[in-house]
C-alpha cells in the first residue's frame, strides 16, 4: 500500500485507537474520547445529517479525506465511512498528514 493516509489508519486500527462507524463515532464523542473525527468523501448524506450536528456541539475536529469508503474500508478490514482517533499522537499525526495533503491539492490546482 502506498497511501500513507491509509497505512496509518491500519496501524491506528491495530493499537486499538481508531473508532469505527456511525453510532460508535457517535459515543466516543460524546463521552470526550474522540479527539479527530474522519469522513470518507462519500459519505451517505443520511449519516452525515445524523452525525454532523454531534460534532459540530462537540468542537472535535473533522477532516473529510479524499478517501472513498470503500478505500478505507479495504485498509481496515471493516466497512465504514467515518471514524474518530482516541489518541493524541494519532490525531496529531493524521492532522499533519491531511493537512500536508490538503496543501499539496492547492497547489496542483
Amino acid at each position: 500500500m502506498n497511501d500513507r493516509l491509509l497505512s496509518f489508519m491500519g496501524i491506528c486500527r491495530r493499537a486499538g485507537k481508531l473508532v469505527i462507524g456511525n453510532d460508535p463515532v457517535k459515543e466516543s464523542i460524546e463521552t470526550d474520547k474522540a479527539l479527530l473525527v474522519i469522513i470518507a468523501s462519500d459519505i451517505s448524506q443520511n449519516t452525515l445529517k445524523k452525525i454532523k450536528p454531534v460534532i459540530e456541539q462537540s468542537g472535535v475536529p473533522c477532516f473529510e479525506v479524499s478517501r472513498t469508503k470503500d478505500e478505507i474500508s479495504l485498509s481496515l478490514g471493516k466497512a465504514c465511512a467515518i471514524l474518530a482517533v482516541t489518541d493524541k499522537g494519532f490525531a496529531d499525526k493524521f492532522s499533519e498528514l491531511i493537512e500536508a495533503e490538503q496543501k499539496k491539492e492547492e497547489t496542483t490546482i
